[in-house]
């Protein structure tokens, strides 16, 4: 858990290092389109999810294999430890989509989709 008070630097760390993990990203990984995170801080950081988002399923599922996979671990890894978590194994903290499934299943509404996601931790 994470003081009220620390909440807010926390954020701007987190939105800052995956900022840069998804730029990084972007050139290497065919399709990758953004990342975002979800938080509870009450269950911090054991409730960080990372969840990278590709344009289409086969783009996903290429990612999914390989060294794309650890590639993204590295990165969110490194993401995480520039704003300030020691996470043991970053894959923990990994969730993957894609534009198509958000598009098909829930008419593109993001917000709605993360928020429905079955709660990984």
């Amino acid at each position: 858990m994470i003081a009220k008070k620390e909440r807010g630097k926390m954020e701007r760390r987190l939105s800052a290092a995956l900022t840069h993990a998804c730029e990084q990203a972007k050139p290497l990984l065919p399709g990758f389109c953004w990342l975002t995170h979800e938080v509870d801080y009450q269950r911090f950081p054991e409730s960080l999810v990372v969840t990278w988002v590709f344009d289409t399923h086969p783009n996903l599922a290429n990612a999914l294999k390989g060294d794309a996979r650890r590639h993204i671990a590295d990165l969110t890894a490194e993401a995480l430890a520039e704003a300030g978590l020691d996470v043991s194994d970053a894959s923990r903290h990994l969730d993957f989509d894609s534009e198509e499934a958000c598009e098909r299943e829930h008419g593109g509404d993001w917000q709605r989709r993360l928020r429905t996601k079955p709660t990984r931790h």
